[in-house]
């Protein structure tokens, strides 16, 4: 049996509460059921604003419930560990679910990712929404998801349509350019990364895999700040962290919690770093994205 703490914050009251997860060998009655509803699963190309190839992951639900976008971060992909873990837990609530490679990044999609800025890592999920307007499984309001950069694309895009978003789930994400300067990732050394022009890091999700951003990556994020129109976000919203979290950590996630005038919960994942791998971290967000689904759907009836 593993137990692992999560620190959650609902609506301005802190619960803290230990969670109780079964290991591998442990067995605890019947497996449960999937739902019976089927789905399909497409492979679709489509053109950014700049007649950039964008590739998008289409899992259409037969019985559709619901319409969730999930978007991931700098230099991730769709099919990442957690960004499949966030579209897993909406397929088992019978929602047809939508993923995509940015251009920019290292996915199946257009551009290398020297050229990745949040300017266009929001354009392009801007692209992917007015792409699916025209598909017959579409519908609003729809749930936005991402992680890191995604969740401030997905945050910029709620800010400016409120009324087209049913839930926001931001997970570890950026708040704004000025904040990434004084986190641990960033803050010793980012005065030469503007000197020299370039920063150079190891991939977290992909070993052996350096990374390089010019400086002009960190200018284009400098003109971005989540935190003045947060008060748009009445919908409901779901923050999750990791304790460990040096890019995006829990003090920046608190103060976008603080600004957010409706439902509201914050979860901190004890141990988690900003990419969530391991299986009993991933354990825990799908847990509290079904209980989370669940609360939205029943409130809003």
């Amino acid at each position: 049996m593993v137990f692992s703490a999560i620190i959650t914050i609902i609506n301005g009251h802190l619960v803290h509460r230990l969670e109780r997860f079964p290991d591998k060998k442990e067995v605890r009655g019947p497996t449960p059921r999937m739902p019976t509803t089927r789905f399909t699963m497409d492979k679709i190309t489509i053109k950014n604003r700049k007649g950039q190839k964008i590739v998008v992951l289409l899992q259409k639900a037969e019985k559709q419930k619901g319409l969730v976008f999930v978007v991931h971060g700098l230099g991730g992909t769709k099919g990442e560990q957690h960004i499949q873990t966030f579209a897993q837990t909406f397929r088992k609530k019978e929602f047809t679910v939508i993923r995509f490679d940015t251009t920019n990044t290292f996915g199946e999609s257009d551009g290398i990712y020297e050229d990745a800025t949040l300017t266009q890592h929001y354009a392009d999920l801007e692209d992917v929404i007015v792409w699916a307007t025209s598909q017959n499984w579409y519908q609003e309001p729809f749930y936005l998801v991402g992680h890191s950069f995604g969740g401030i694309a997905s945050i910029l895009y709620t800010e400016k349509h409120p009324e087209k978003i049913k839930a926001l789930a931001p997970i570890s994400t950026v708040i704004s350019g000025k904040l990434s300067l004084q986190t641990p990732q960033f803050r010793d050394d980012w005065k030469d990364w503007e000197q020299t022009g370039w920063r150079q890091d190891k991939s977290e999700s992909v070993p052996g895999r350096t990374k390089r951003l010019p400086w002009s990556h960190m200018a284009d994020r400098l003109t971005y700040d989540i935190l003045p129109e947060a008060t748009k976000l009445t919908m409901p919203v779901l923050c999750i962290v990791g304790d460990q979290d040096k890019g995006t950590p829990p003090e920046h996630q608190e103060l976008l919690y603080e600004k957010l005038p409706g439902e509201k919960e914050l979860h901190i994942i004890q141990g988690a770093p900003h990419t969530f791998k391991d299986q009993s971290h991933l354990a825990q967000i799908k847990a509290i994205f079904e209980k989370w689904i669940d609360q939205v759907e029943e409130k809003q009836k």
